[in-house]
């Protein structure tokens, strides 16, 4: 298979870009060339938002591109016309984020979906994903696959969820964990995402998947033993109860990352129909290998995540842990 990836460094992308090495196929990068990229993979530079930085397309034929863009529409909507002609199959990375929020537990892809426009400049994240995915619909016609990524961790996380969690828990001494402990959650790894996209795309798969694993596929309460465990740490888990935490000015998800209290919000995040792609072949990885091997790599880095820029930092500050523990 020859693979066209737009991105193909960071996170997902990268992903993406070891798998089909892995697999023995003809890798083609597209990006603004900073970084690093494995060894016998072809790359081409340019910069997406940039008048003619697709310059470096305007040649070459590819079974398969998978694109990861999260800004802009319109900078998807440009990619895929250029290569709609020339690329047999179009794998967008989206997300569940492009369904009205909040969605019902247990709905799957017939869920509500926002508004977008693949002419639409910076706009919200869900927004964007939506018009980037309408995009694609448009050049490829059914020849196009939209991973809807739910919740994603794993090895090169740049946005930080799980590496906070792995990094404070490494620290030691009592820990806030955020109950209940028996909390079911929901999530990617991204491997497991990068696995499925191309396996979807050789298979000639077309629509939208919402890829995520199943709902319990792990707990707060398993994930956050795992961290002790695989940190080797001396943590002490103090279970706090929801109602505690949102009292005292915490904010889920963001200060305490995976966490949200029962709701609206943790339906959305964490109750989600996942049965199409589990259909369509999806395999998800124990949480163990998840939480072990994103600490492996995170002691490779120094512990020092590469943070998104376009995201916020997560984690709680020490003050507010400390002054909930006390109390």
């Amino acid at each position: 298979m020859r693979l066209l990836i737009l991105g193909g460094t960071a996170f997902v992308g990268r992903a993406v870009t070891d798998a089909a090495v892995n697999r023995g196929w003809d890798v083609t990068v597209f990006n603004r060339g900073r970084h690093e990229l494995p060894d016998g993979v072809r790359s081409l530079v340019g910069d997406r938002t940039s008048e003619g930085g697709l310059a470096a397309l305007a040649g070459g034929e590819w079974d398969l591109a998978v694109d990861t863009w999260s800004a802009a529409p319109r900078v998807v909507r440009d990619s895929a016309d250029l290569l709609a002609d020339r690329v047999g199959r179009y794998a967008y990375v989206s997300s569940c984020s492009v369904y009205d929020q909040p969605t019902p537990a247990g709905l799957g892809e017939e869920a509500p979906l926002v508004e977008g426009s693949p002419d639409d400049g910076d706009v919200a994240y869900p927004n964007a994903k939506r018009g980037a995915e309408i995009a694609v619909e448009r050049a490829f016609g059914d020849r196009y696959v939209h991973g809807r990524a739910g919740l994603i961790l794993g090895p090169r996380e740049n946005i930080g969820r799980l590496p906070w969690w792995l990094n404070r828990i490494a620290r030691g001494g009592p820990v806030l964990a955020p109950g209940p402990r028996e909390a079911e959650l929901q999530f990617i790894d991204a491997r497991d995402l990068a696995e499925w996209t191309l396996d979807a795309a050789e298979a000639g798969r077309s629509g939208a998947y919402n890829l995520v694993s199943p709902t319990g596929h792990s707990t707060m309460g398993e994930l956050l033993d795992l961290c002790v465990r695989v940190t080797g740490s001396d943590a002490e888990l103090r279970w706090i109860d929801p109602d505690t935490i949102v009292k005292a000015g915490i904010e889920p998800w963001l200060e305490l990352p995976i966490w949200l209290p029962a709701g609206a919000d943790y339906d959305s995040i964490h109750r989600r129909d996942v049965r199409k792609a589990l259909g369509a072949g999806l395999r998800v990885r124990p949480v163990e290998e998840t939480v072990a091997d994103t600490w492996t790599w995170l002691r490779s880095v120094n512990g020092i995540v590469p943070q998104r820029s376009d995201r916020p930092v997560v984690g709680l500050p020490p003050e507010k842990e400390a002054t909930l523990l006390a109390g």
